[in-house]
């Protein structure tokens, strides 16, 4: 499995991120394209600077000619007005206004640049996703609907740009998944549009839920919201550095020097090693088998942590019905997990449900080398999920989750897009 990790030392921001991803490899001119076809005035300007000892790529994001800046410097140096205080104690209270501020745009403006960007399918659900996961977090934490939230910060021209091409960037590094490291999130206050806020700001911490995060010695803010919506939704786990064998190291820097610290974000890619010990149809790897006998919890409960366990990096999820003592019909919960999430899944099981007990056992299975490749239909593009056996493809299907909104969006039967994906997949295949 190609995967990708990211060393969170110095904490995580749209730019930083940019600039590792550039620094590993993806070409510059693909995001500079990306960005122009955005048509929103904003531009790429790429450097290397030194942090600390470390050489890194600098990505910019200039709106309209003006380069961003963190943001307690942006309000110190703008100085908010009497006027933008009190519209910002409207949006707080859920009242409708207008704003001045040149970066404002609301949810649904900044979804519909998205959907009609000229990128993959893929990339707009991954950066719709972003600015959902920012719109939920600001909501929840201004007690208003996602719908009123006006982004004159984390929505700005900049952000857009940011979350935009963080997506297309990912997808050009052709992983299967991301691992980061536990996230430095910094210290002290932070002046904002809403006043001084203590490190993480609340939306910050809100979309940091159920992530590893510390404070280290430098006090000032070094994960972003855009860095954290980005972490949220491409980031399947956290932990240390996992078994790689790593191909490509790119450096991603921050605008801020820090004396003592490299501000950089450090993105690793490679073949996962873990407890592989061959290729083709003998690779095997270690896996953990978590299971729970269920027999005083509301089916729906049941439903709902199947879901929670499979987004949370679980490998499979299943049921069965069993008989119990006393003659008590149950259900028999088993998780499939990588042993590195075993831990956050049995406390997720225990959290979730209302068992006193989890059996866990190591197992070993058997793998083939699986990757992903699109194909393009009518519709919109589908990944189709392939493995192989000594370098030839012995399975393909169409995933599942694309075929059913292409179904839902386009009111096209899901069997016929589903077999539209596999035609296409082996006129490409024998063509």
């Amino acid at each position: 499995m190609r995967i990708a990790y990211l060393d969170c030392f110095s904490g995580i921001s749209g730019d930083m991120f940019l600039g590792a991803l550039v620094d590993a490899g993806v070409p510059f001119d693909l995001l500079q394209k990306t960005v122009a076809d955005l048509n929103i005035g904003a531009a790429l300007q790429l450097s290397r600077v030194d942090r600390a000892g470390i050489s890194a790529a600098k990505v910019d994001v200039l709106v309209h000619g003006e380069k961003d800046m963190p943001r307690d410097e942006f309000w110190t140096a703008h100085h908010l007005s009497h006027q933008d205080q009190a519209e910002d104690e409207a949006q707080a209270k859920g009242a409708k206004h207008s704003r001045e501020h040149k970066h404002g745009r609301h949810l649904q403006e900044i979804l519909g640049i998205i959907k009609a960007a000229p990128i993959s399918d893929h990339a707009k659900r991954k950066a719709s996703d972003i600015f959902l996961a920012l719109g939920t977090a600001e909501a929840k934490v201004h007690n208003i609907d996602v719908g009123q939230i006006h982004f004159h910060e984390v929505g700005a021209e900049d952000a857009i740009v940011d979350v935009v091409c963080a997506a297309v960037g990912a997808e050009a590094l052709s992983v299967e998944r991301f691992v980061a490291s536990p996230l430095n999130v910094g210290g002290g206050v932070v002046k904002c549009s809403h006043g001084v806020m203590p490190i993480p700001t609340p939306a910050t911490l809100e979309l940091l839920k159920g992530v590893p995060i510390y404070s280290g010695e430098i006090q000032k803010e070094l994960v972003t919201p855009t860095g954290a919506a980005i972490v949220k939704v491409l980031v399947s786990s956290f932990g240390s550095r996992p078994k790689m064998k790593t191909e490509l190291i790119g450096y991603g820097a921050g605008s801020r020097e820090f004396e003592d610290q490299a501000n950089v974000l450090r993105l690793s890619v490679g073949e996962a090693l873990g407890t592989a010990v061959a290729t083709g149809s003998d690779a095997q790897e270690e896996v953990s088998i978590l299971e729970a006998n269920l027999d005083d919890l509301n089916p729906q409960l049941i439903g709902y942590m199947t879901e929670l366990a499979l987004s949370q990096g679980a490998l499979d999820v299943f049921t069965a019905p069993v008989q119990m003592k006393k003659n008590r019909p149950g259900t028999l919960l088993t998780v499939l997990a990588k042993p590195e999430d075993e831990a956050k899944l049995r406390d997720m099981i225990f959290r979730e449900s209302s068992t006193l007990g989890i059996r866990v056992r190591r197992e070993r299975r058997y793998v083939l080398p699986r990757r992903h490749q699109s194909v393009a239909t009518p519709w919109g593009d589908v990944r189709m999920k392939i493995g192989g056996v000594n370098g030839s493809a012995a399975t393909y299907a169409p995933e599942y989750e694309d075929c059913r909104r292409i179904a839902t969006e386009q009111h096209v039967p899901l069997k016929t897009v589903m077999q539209e994906a596999i035609r296409r997949y082996l006129d490409q295949k024998n063509g």
